[in-house]
Order: C-alpha cells, then structure tokens, then sequence
C-alpha cells in the first residue's frame, strides 16, 4: 500500500538534513505539515494518516479509570526529589456524555501525539472517556471534550510535597486544531492559564480530602439517568404531603370543648 500524505513525503528530507537543522526547526516544520494534513483531510472517509494516527496515540497515551488514575498520574519513582512530572489528559466522549461531537477533537489530539511525545521535553499523556468512566468525570466535574493539563511535584524524604498544579481548558468541538495542542504545549500557553484550586479539585479539594468523590461522582452520574418528568413527580408528591398535613394540622380537633365565652 502507498501513502501519500505530507508527512510521510517529507520524512526523507528531514532524514538528510538531520545534522543540518536544529530539532525546534524539526519540530516546527513537522507541526506545520501536520496541521496542512488535517485541514486538507475529507471528512467522509478517514484517511490513511489519520488511521495511523489514533493507532499510534493508543501506545503513546495511558487510558485513565475510576481504579487506576491516582497510580497512573505520579511522578517517575526513579527520578530524585525535588521534581515535578507534567500530565496531559485528553477528555472525550460519545453519543452519552458528547452528544456524537467529540470526533473533530479527538482526530487532531490523535494527530498531535506523535509529534508532541516527539520533543525532549513533553508532558506524559493521558485519556478519558466519558462513556466508559463518567463516576471519575463526574467526581472531577468535568466535560468532555476538554484537557487536564497536571503538574504532580515528587514528595521528598519525608512524604511532604507541594499541591499538584491542575488547569482546566474546555475545547471548542468544531475549531478545535492541532494547532490548539501545539499552542498549548509547545508554546507553554498553559502557563498563562491561573491553576484551579476550587472544590472539585482531583488531588486537593475536599471531596477528595475526605474521601466522598466517587461517591458523590456515582451520586451525580445516577441522577442523570432519571427522566426529566421524574424529578418532577416526586417535587409534586412531596409537596402534596406536606401541604396535606399543615392543612390537617391547622383543622379543630374533633369534640374539642368551644372556647370560652
């Protein structure tokens, strides 16, 4: 089989000038051959680069669960304190938790990974889906499609360690490009973002501190699979029992005496 794509042509003349031009050149030309493949891809038949693409990102990424997400997002025990491991976790989604809208995100963050892990000095990635895990979405209160990008600190001798650094980034499902990655990767744009440190914080915040968040994920995931006109029943019933005994606790016992006169 033959491939045609920008990459795959260009990757002879990056070979003979590999001692020639510095690697940010490398990557830069490489970003912008990626971005020229996507935008000039056809929607209605998946190209052979973005095939390879999401097979590629499959044994780049690590898959991320309700079990295992605390033991996947640490930092690398061979590597001496102080030190600070970068994540990069991709959300995404289905017909469930996306409405069937994720697919324009996932292609370009699929498209990136290659050329992100690429680098010397790239974050560890990371993927969740919401229609396989939505007790973990739920109990970080996110949305797919967006990215968690974590900065985790070592701990040092004695077990301290500064709070893991989280930044939230909601992505657009119609314009979102590989472009949107490399900015915010290569270009450390997500430096300028301020870090969030509010209840739902998957480290630090208090769900977490006393060990409800996946309760009150599982709490929030089994309320969205009520009906709408469910909740709506039960406001109705409530509060006909309620209102049934103010009125009998308002009545005149039977046989009371009169008052007096």
């Amino acid at each position: 089989m033959r491939f045609t794509s920008p990459i795959l042509l260009a990757l002879p003349a990056l070979a003979l000038a590999e001692q020639q031009v510095p690697l940010v050149d490398k990557i830069k030309g490489l970003w912008n051959k990626v971005s020229d493949s996507v935008s000039s891809a056809v929607p209605a038949a998946p190209s052979p680069l973005h095939t390879a693409a999401a097979k590629a990102a499959e044994h780049i990424q690590h898959e991320l669960t309700v079990e295992n997400w605390k033991e996947v997002l640490t930092v690398d025990p061979t590597v001496s304190a102080p030190t600070t491991q970068d994540w990069l976790v991709y959300i995404t989604g289905g017909n469930s938790t996306c409405f069937g809208l994720c697919g324009n995100t996932t292609k370009a963050w699929n498209t990136s990974l290659p050329a992100l892990a690429a680098r010397s000095s790239t974050p560890k990635f990371a993927i969740v889906d919401c229609d396989a895990e939505p007790i973990l979405c739920n109990s970080w209160s996110i949305a797919p499609p967006s990215l968690y990008y974590f900065q985790i600190p070592k701990p040092l001798a004695d077990q301290s360690a500064p709070t893991p650094s989280v930044r939230y980034f909601p992505l657009n499902r119609t314009s979102t490009t590989v472009e949107t990655f490399k900015t915010l990767v290569v270009d450390r744009e997500f430096e300028k973002k301020d870090p969030y440190e509010g209840f739902w914080h998957p480290f630090n915040g208090p769900l977490q501190q006393y060990g409800v968040a996946y309760y009150a994920g599982y709490a929030i995931w089994a309320f969205s699979l009520m009906p709408t006109w469910l909740p709506m029943i039960l406001i109705s019933f409530l509060s006909r029992q309620f209102m049934g005994r103010r009125a009998a606790a308002t009545q005149p016992q039977r046989g009371a005496a009169p008052p007096a006169q």
